[in-house]
């Protein structure tokens, strides 16, 4: 059974709205995030990291014109046992798969990575899929 295990946030202040999170809720930072898509931090409970992100190109928004001023929920993401099968589901049903912004990067610890497939589901929502699944979750 795939598991959510990534939520983002799209926000024009990541370091105001990552401290609200961690005061409120406790959340712990795992990371910050400075990548050619996006600055931001990753922030976890031990089961799910939550992604505060400011991105840097409409690309890699994907949100259309108003991407970059577009703040919210902007995506979320699934740990699968079979990224390979997963992604052939989505392919058989039409899903819009985003290859200009899929992410496979190492967040700096000796065995866990981000390795990202993303693709819009019905209503351009947009959808990670990973095997690997995300730092900070178990």
């Amino acid at each position: 059974m795939a598991r959510i295990k990534h939520i983002a946030i799209a926000t024009p202040d990541p370091a105001k709205t990552a401290q609200f999170y961690k005061e409120v809720f406790e959340l712990e930072e795992y990371s910050p995030v400075d990548s050619p898509l996006a600055d931001g931090y990753y922030l976890t409970d031990g089961h799910i990291n939550l992604a505060i992100l400011n991105f840097k190109t409409l690309e890699a928004a994907d949100k259309g014109e108003d991407g970059l001023s577009f703040t919210g929920f902007h995506h979320f993401g699934f740990q699968v046992e079979d990224a390979e099968a997963t992604c052939a589901k989505l392919d058989e049903i039409g899903a819009d798969r985003r290859t200009r912004v899929t992410v496979d990067q190492t967040m700096g610890t000796a065995n866990h990575q981000n390795v990202e497939i993303k693709y819009k589901g019905p209503f351009d929502v947009i959808v990670d899929v990973s095997q690997s699944g995300w730092v900070g979750t178990d």
